[in-house]
C-alpha cells in the first residue's frame, strides 16, 4: 500500500452499558500497533485521540426531541462529528484512516467522514447486528444502532451527523452474526443488507463467506470501509471485548478473513476501524494484541 496509515483514537464508551472500552485505543497502541505496521513497510502516523466526554460530563437523556430511547445521543453526536472531521481530512490527504475504538458507535463518525469524499460499501465484522433505532432498541445503547444510523433508518434519517447518504444498504455486508434481538432480526430480513451468520461460516467456510461479502460491499462503490468489532471472535480468543458472545470465529479464521479483505479490496480500502476492546475484561492484553495482528493482516502482512 502506497498510502500512509493515520491512526485516530476514539476512546468512547457512552454507547455501551459496560465501562472499559474507552481504554481500548490505549491498549491497542500499547500492544504495538505502530511498530507492527511499520514492520511491514507502512508509514504510520498517530494522530492522537479525539476529545470524548466521560459519562460524568454527559447527560444520558440528551437525545433531543423525537429521538426515542437512545442514551447519551447528544454526546455521541458530538464525538461522531469530531471523528468525521478527522477521518474526512485523512481521506482528503490521501491517507488511510485507522480508527481505534471505543464502542462501535464511533463507526458512525468514520462512515460519515469517508462518505464526504467517496461512496464506500461497508464490511461489518460483528457478532451483533447494530441495526436497532431509538424506537426499537431494547437497551438504549447507541453501539447497537450504528448501522441503522449510517443508513439513515428511523429517526436517523434527518440526522446529518449520522446518515451517510452515499452508503447504500445493498452495499453493506455482515460477517459473523450470532446475537440478534427479535425486532432487529425482522428489520435485517426486510432490508437490502447482506448477512452472513456464523451458520454460513460453519457451512461454507470463512474464505467463501468473506470473499462474497467483499464483493457485495465493493460492487458499484468507490471503496470499502471495514469495521472490525473484536467480539466477532470467540471469547476464548478475544476475552476482552465489550459484549462477548460464544460461538465466534477462531483465531485463524479471523486472520484469513482479514487477509482476504486485503487481497480482494487492495487499494479500494478507504477506512479500517477496530472497536470494542475492553482491557478491564482482558487477560494480559491479549485481545488488544490480537487486534494489532488482525489490523496488520488486513493491511497486507503475510506469513511468507
Amino acid at each position: 500500500m502506497d498510502r500512509s496509515v493515520r491512526v485516530i483514537g476514539a476512546p468512547m464508551d457512552l454507547g455501551a452499558d459496560r465501562r472499559g472500552v474507552d481504554m481500548g485505543p490505549s491498549a491497542i497502541r500499547y500492544a504495538g500497533m505502530a511498530d507492527e505496521l511499520e514492520g511491514i513497510g507502512l508509514a504510520c502516523v498517530d494522530d492522537g485521540d479525539i476529545a470524548v466526554p466521560g459519562p460524568e460530563q454527559a447527560d444520558p437523556e440528551d437525545g433531543g426531541p423525537g429521538t426515542g430511547r437512545a442514551k447519551y445521543l447528544g454526546a455521541t453526536e458530538t464525538v461522531c462529528r469530531r471523528l468525521a472531521e478527522r477521518v474526512a481530512d485523512t481521506v482528503a490527504a490521501g491517507d488511510l484512516p485507522l480508527v481505534l475504538g471505543g464502542d462501535h458507535s464511533v463507526a458512525i463518525g468514520t462512515a460519515v467522514g469517508v462518505d464526504r469524499h467517496v461512496d464506500p460499501g461497508i464490511l461489518w465484522l460483528d457478532a451483533h447486528g447494530d441495526f436497532n433505532t431509538p424506537t426499537t432498541t431494547p437497551s438504549g445503547n447507541v453501539h447497537g444502532m450504528a448501522v441503522a444510523a449510517i443508513l439513515g433508518r428511523g429517526s436517523f434519517a434527518d440526522a446529518d451527523w449520522a446518515n451517510a447518504a452515499g452508503i447504500r444498504a445493498e452495499n453493506v455486508a455482515y460477517v459473523g452474526l450470532r446475537s440478534l434481538d427479535d425486532r432487529e432480526r425482522e428489520a435485517l430480513n426486510e432490508s437490502d443488507v447482506t448477512t452472513f451468520t456464523m451458520t454460513d461460516v460453519d457451512k461454507r467456510g470463512i474464505t467463501a463467506v468473506v470473499a462474497d461479502a467483499v464483493d457485495v460491499a465493493t460492487t458499484g462503490t468507490d471503496g470499502l470501509h471495514v469495521s472490525l468489532d473484536m467480539d466477532v471472535l470467540d471469547p476464548t480468543e478475544a476475552p476482552g471485548v465489550g459484549t462477548p458472545e460464544r460461538g465466534g470465529v477462531s483465531y485463524r479464521e479471523a486472520h484469513t478473513a482479514m487477509e482476504i479483505i486485503s487481497d480482494r479490496a487492495g487499494a479500494a480500502l478507504t477506512a479500517l476501524e477496530v472497536v470494542e476492546v475492553n482491557p478491564i475484561l482482558d487477560t494480559h492484553n491479549q485481545t488488544a494484541e490480537l487486534a494489532v495482528e488482525l489490523a496488520a493482516s488486513g493491511l497486507g502482512k503475510r506469513i511468507l
